[in-house]
């Protein structure tokens, strides 16, 4: 049975923490900052739902003594379920690796989605007692969550309450989805040369971040035409190109003014704007305050 105790172990490079959000709902971050991996053991109820999230780095979970091994890579997910018999966690992390964890009992779980039952596979009735488990990637707006939820640097007393609105918000993230695109039934998905093009794209994007190609050469450059790229784009990672690369410039300003080498304008330039009002107003329209009130809060 999981503690439902909040517990925290900390060295000088590494941590792991576990936080009780609600009956039945916990977050457990990891953050393995060493050279060497590291290994967490956690038992877990069979009634528990598991969603991990890797923000960087690598893990293994290992089951059934060993015999059964699951990788879990950055930008990537897993959902593990299984009502017939107890899923622990035994998870290697290797160095330089960051995760959080979500462990939510089902019935807590019902109570939060009842009404979405019939496009949750597992909650529907004919499926309620099979195993489930998916894999996925990881989309901008949940790294975001993801990221404050293990850099958390805040007030402790509102911990609770921060990572309560953070655990719910992430699991929206999770279970968003467009009604004009099903990725497990769309017919583009199958094909895996063009799902190659698209990872393709936003590389390219991100490299380019501060001065991004447009969408028709975009599209030229990876050998797909337009419509295709928007679409296909936008059923790998739930958002249209220029969202999507919105999200990442923004999340990457947030880290450079954490770190605090560099000025709101030199920031600003990193990611693509030339003026600082610009950037200052697209900051603030993402995070709902301004880049130099941000580092203010962060003393």
């Amino acid at each position: 049975m999981i503690s439902l105790n909040e517990s925290k172990k900390n060295n000088a490079q590494g941590s792991f923490e576990e936080t009780q959000i609600d009956t039945g709902f916990l977050i457990l971050t990891y953050k393995n900052d060493l050279s060497d991996s590291q290994y967490i053991a956690k038992e877990i109820h069979r009634d528990y739902i598991q969603f991990h999230f890797c923000i960087k780095g690598t893990g293994k979970f290992s089951f059934n003594q060993g015999n059964y091994v699951l990788d879990i890579h950055e930008e990537n997910s897993l959902l593990l379920y299984n009502p017939k018999r107890e899923l622990p966690i035994n998870l290697n992390l290797e160095p330089n690796s960051w995760m959080v964890s979500i462990l939510i009992s089902i019935k807590k779980f019902h109570s939060l989605f009842s009404t979405e039952a019939g496009y949750i596979t597992f909650l529907s009735d004919e499926n309620i007692d099979k195993k489930y488990y998916k894999d996925g990637l990881i989309s901008p707006s949940m790294a975001i969550v993801l990221n404050q939820l293990i850099n958390f640097g805040l007030n402790s007393s509102i911990k609770g309450l921060y990572f309560k609105a953070k655990a719910y918000e992430l699991l929206s993230l999770y279970f968003n989805r467009s009604e004009e695109a099903d990725i497990e039934q769309c017919p583009f998905l199958v094909d895996e040369a063009n799902v190659i093009k698209i990872r393709k794209a936003k590389d390219i994007i991100i490299s380019r971040m501060a001065e991004p190609p447009t969408l028709i050469e975009l599209a030229e450059e990876i050998g797909l035409n337009l419509k295709k790229l928007k679409e296909g784009f936008k059923q790998i990672y739930g958002d249209s190109v220029y969202s999507f690369l919105f999200d990442y410039k923004m999340e990457v300003a947030r880290k450079l003014l954490e770190a605090g080498g560099n000025n709101v304008n030199e920031v600003g330039l990193k990611v693509g704007y030339s003026t600082s009002s610009h950037f200052i107003a697209a900051f603030k329209k993402k995070y709902g305050t301004t880049p130099k009130k941000y580092v203010m809060s962060l003393k």
